[in-house]
């Protein structure tokens, strides 16, 4: 078996957390233009300032942080956390206190 073949531990999410002002409509604009960059490069709003994006590896998940700091807005808090798919397995997501199964991972082609 490849050293590069997919796999829980190679395989990455890439959480986007952000708390940006509105108060003007310039910045109510600059808020609404990033959420729709995060969703254009494949992001899932977990939550109104969450979002989070399957990564293949590593290195593809470089490509999207940068797209990221590139579409961010000239003012507010952004933070960005990556976690192995093995490690997002283990995530309990709750509405109200009915536990909600995780949602399903998107599926990989592997080209050899």
């Amino acid at each position: 078996m490849s050293e590069n073949r997919l796999n829980a531990y190679r395989v990455m999410w890439l959480f986007v957390f952000f708390d940006l002002p509105t108060n003007t409509k310039t910045e109510r604009r600059h808020a609404a233009l990033f959420r729709k960059a995060l969703e254009k490069d494949g992001f899932t709003m977990m939550q109104y300032s969450v979002y989070v994006r399957h990564c293949a590896s590593k290195e593809n998940m470089t490509v999207h942080i940068k797209r990221v700091r590139k579409s961010m807005p000239p003012s507010g808090y952004t933070s960005m956390l990556s976690i192995t798919d093995k490690q997002y397995g283990e995530i309990r997501n709750f509405w109200g206190k009915v536990e909600r199964k995780k949602p399903d991972m998107p599926q990989q082609l592997e080209f050899f």
